[in-house]
């Protein structure tokens, strides 16, 4: 009895310690299981999902796919996949007998089929080249497929030979006569994205070598560097394809004109331009389910990236068009239909959360489906719906409702992993920013704030610019990687933010500098003034992109209001950035024309001009491989800095690109960056 007391005490003991209380850290964030990419089955009662993984050893992150049973009262996760090649992007057979998937098992990218009876899976497709993604017609009798090739090639085995030819020439010099030359992390090499068709026989195989859907459009199905199958869908019968694409040739570099294309699905035909009327952008076109209407997201200004997407609803017989819900004032991300046909489900942002919402396609009445926090992926099917979301203090998990209920929550994903974290408790606020206009922002406490304490402040800076810093989670820029480290954090939704409408949004254009900064100035003494465990006299100001551009125009023109700054892949130069980003309309558009059109609009907010004032310790970081704000910008950042003798550090990571996505780096780099604060702001 008194062994057994002794064990009970020790076990007692040994939970306690584990029970104790600890902020979140660098390596919690880096080995966290990802949630994504919900779908539901036909009939409305399964959920397949993805769950994403980090080896460490490897260096790299590993998907497998999950399902969840909705008809159990307390559901269970239950693993489908368990191989050493990642599975994702699933897609259900239409009888709900299988799960259709990508996997590169068989040595290449290729789709697999999951019997759900049991048994191993099957490989459905054989490409020479990889499948990039791909969608599952209706009737389960055709799969459409995007691959990568090059345009004169004939068939997908002409781009597999010369692909293996390229390491003969021993020759690497290539010639390029117009833009892309390169994008995002990526050389041009000739190639597109093509979206290819075939037939499916009844074992649920490819019986038929693809046919190329996109025909001679000099483009790219879905669009680079971020499109997926959103950007194309079946009709209902299954008999017609609809797709987006923005035509290459010689504009492209600084074109946002995409348009919608129909096409039949086996093909034969030159794709059909059903939105040549519109020189913006058009895209995500979805049938309703009787095939009768098209819902399509569109943007009215050419050359706009961050305008806002519109809902078009076009009759699909006589393509006459109106606007759904126009006097809301927000922009949507994704668009799929309810079962009977009367709403569309959509996603947005909305005053720092990102939401689901519903709309009446009759009267446009919106209704928010959730409230707090951030949507990541969903899915519709019987009006059920299974969607991710994310808040300040949780990564992803998976929940469903049914239309016009309440949310389940599906998965318990890292909880025990971070049982004794205690999270940074947070807050939403306000303040009268620039000319009197009402801006919100971010407050999170340190995991081990105490009463009467203040504390040093991580005063982050979203980028975009036409972004936000809200209510969700990120595995880059987290607040909570701060308040584990015993910050407190704050981030302001300056002007040109999204989620607060549209003429919001459109503020920062032409004003990257003005209002942008009046907003963050304000913001952060609001935000002191409001909580008194905010340490003014200790504060870092962090930011990547945009916010990696406000931090050299902080030091040049907010230059007493730091101990130290963090500035990474920011626009050190105007004038090189118009001439060296890939994608010209940004610069164009946010500037009002192409830099030797309109040199002064460049050079009014233009960090390089006011260098002379700089002083404030920096940590530069830069990808080599980001194209969008190319490493010149970094150097020459680190290198302004290191002439003015100011206090500096460079971090280069030649495998990264705009972001930082292996797991080592991320570790690297987040020790760096809070090394960095330690040293200016607790010692």
């Amino acid at each position: 009895m008194r062994l057994r007391l002794l064990a009970l005490a020790a076990t007692l003991a040994a939970t306690g310690a584990m029970a104790a209380p600890r902020g979140f850290t660098v390596e919690d964030l880096v080995s966290m299981e990802r949630v994504g990419s919900p779908a539901v089955s036909p009939d409305g009662t399964r959920v397949v999902y993805t769950v994403r993984t980090t080896d460490l050893a490897k260096n790299r992150g590993h998907t497998d796919l999950w399902m969840v049973d909705l008809r159990a009262a307390n559901p269970a996760p239950v693993r489908l996949t368990n191989h050493s090649a990642s599975s994702s992007d699933p897609e259900w057979s239409p009888s709900g007998d299988a799960i259709y998937f990508l996997s590169a098992r068989s040595g290449s990218s290729q789709i697999w089929r999951l019997p759900l009876s049991g048994g191993e899976a099957s490989m459905v497709t054989s490409t020479p080249v990889d499948i990039d993604n791909f969608r599952l017609s209706p009737r389960g009798d055709r799969v459409l497929m995007s691959m990568s090739v090059y345009r004169d090639c004939a068939d997908l085995a002409c781009t597999k030979a010369r692909d293996d030819d390229k390491g003969k020439n021993k020759a690497s010099g290539r010639v390029y006569d117009h833009l892309f030359v390169r994008h995002w992390d990526t050389w041009a090499d000739s190639k597109n994205s093509v979206l290819y068709s075939a037939p499916i026989d009844a074992t649920g195989h490819i019986s038929a070598q693809p046919v190329n859907l996109s025909g001679t459009l000099d483009g790219d199905v879905p669009s680079k560097p971020f499109g997926d199958h959103d950007e194309y869908r079946f009709s209902p019968d299954g008999k017609t394809v609809l797709f987006s694409a923005r035509v290459g040739a010689k504009t492209e570099a600084w074109s946002t004109n995409f348009d919608l294309y129909s096409i039949p699905a086996v093909g034969g035909e030159a794709p059909r331009n059903l939105t040549a009327d519109n020189q913006a952008w058009d895209t995500k076109g979805v049938y309703s389910p009787d095939g009768r209407s098209i819902a399509y997201l569109a943007m009215t200004r050419p050359g706009f990236e961050a305008d806002r997407f519109h809902i078009v609803l076009m009759d699909a017989a006589t393509g006459a068009k109106r606007h759904v819900a126009d006097s809301w004032d927000r922009s949507p991300g994704s668009m799929q239909w309810s079962s009977d046909g009367k709403s569309l489900i959509v996603d947005a942002e909305d005053i720092g959360n990102h939401k689901l919402f519903a709309i009446d396609v009759a009267n446009g009445k919106v209704t928010a489906l959730t409230d707090k926090g951030s949507i990541g992926g969903f899915d519709v099917r019987h009006n059920t719906i299974a969607y991710t979301q994310s808040n300040l203090a949780s990564g992803a998990q998976l929940f469903e409702m049914k239309l016009g209920g309440k949310p389940r929550q599906l998965t318990t994903q890292n909880a025990a992993q971070l049982a004794d974290v205690r999270w940074g408790e947070y807050e939403q606020f306000s303040f009268a920013g620039a000319g009197g206009d009402t801006v919100h922002g971010y407050v999170m406490k340190p995991w081990n704030a105490a009463p009467g304490q203040k504390y040093p402040i991580a005063f982050l800076v979203h980028g975009g610019p036409q972004g936000s810093f809200g209510n969700g989670w990120s595995y880059r820029w987290n607040p909570q990687t701060y308040a584990g480290a015993g910050y407190a954090v704050v981030f302001i939704d300056f002007h040109g933010s999204t989620g607060y409408g549209q003429k919001f949004t459109d503020a920062i254009s032409g004003d990257w500098g003005g209002k942008p900064l009046e907003d963050l100035q304000k913001g952060l003494a609001a935000a002191v003034a409001k909580y008194p465990w905010l340490d003014r006299e200790r504060s870092c100001a962090l930011g990547a992109s945009y916010g990696g551009y406000m931090m050299n125009w902080i030091e040049g023109n907010w230059s007493d209001g730091f101990k130290c700054i963090v500035n990474h892949d920011g626009v050190f130069d105007a004038r090189g950035m118009a001439y060296s980003t890939e994608e010209q309309w940004f610069t164009d558009w946010e500037n009002g024309g192409a830099y030797f059109a309109v040199p002064q609009n460049h050079e009014r907010f233009n960090p390089v001009n006011f260098v002379n004032n700089w002083k404030t310790p920096m940590l530069v970081v830069q990808g080599d491989m980001d194209f969008r704000i190319p490493t010149a910008q970094g150097l020459s950042t680190f290198t302004a800095l290191q002439r003015r003798g100011i206090e500096s550090k460079f971090l280069f990571f030649p495998d990264e690109n705009h972001w930082v996505l292996k797991p080592a780096n991320s570790l690297l780099w987040h020790h760096t960056v809070l090394g960095w604060l330690d040293q200016h702001l607790k010692q």
